[in-house]
């Protein structure tokens, strides 16, 4: 799958459908600068070609990933808005809302940290 069309049919409920494409837009509205890619299936923002945020979807969420370094800087406010952590991952149900300030400072913090970064995702340290 390589585009966002494509993607968002394949998920079978439309509300979910509906969710994800507001999700995608928002970050598009609030981030111009950011390039939305595929890669290993699923969309993934980038920034001059170095990893920012991804967002994938299952039967029962949405799975965002802005790497380690980002979970553990907003660790405390994910974990207060309730969502469910990985390592590297944190995930929105489908009937919970959208903290999209916490996305957009996500965002805006990988932005920071890795301006100019050399390679597509942060050394395993950070």
């Amino acid at each position: 799958m390589q585009n966002l069309e494509d993607y968002i049919a394949s998920i079978e409920n439309k509300e979910h459908q509906e969710k994800f494409t507001t999700l995608i837009n928002a970050v598009y509205s609030k981030f111009p600068q950011l390039q939305l890619v595929f890669k290993w299936n699923e969309p993934m923002f980038v920034y001059k070609e170095t990893f920012i945020i991804s967002f994938s979807k299952t039967k029962k969420h949405i799975t965002v990933s802005p790497e380690i370094a980002g979970i553990k800087q907003f660790f405390d406010r994910i974990t207060a808005c309730g969502y469910p952590m990985g390592k590297g991952t944190f995930r929105i149900e489908w009937d919970k809302a959208i903290d999209y300030q916490l996305l957009y400072d996500i965002i805006q913090f990988n932005l920071n940290e890795k301006q100019d970064y050399p390679t597509f995702w942060r050394k395993a340290n950070k």
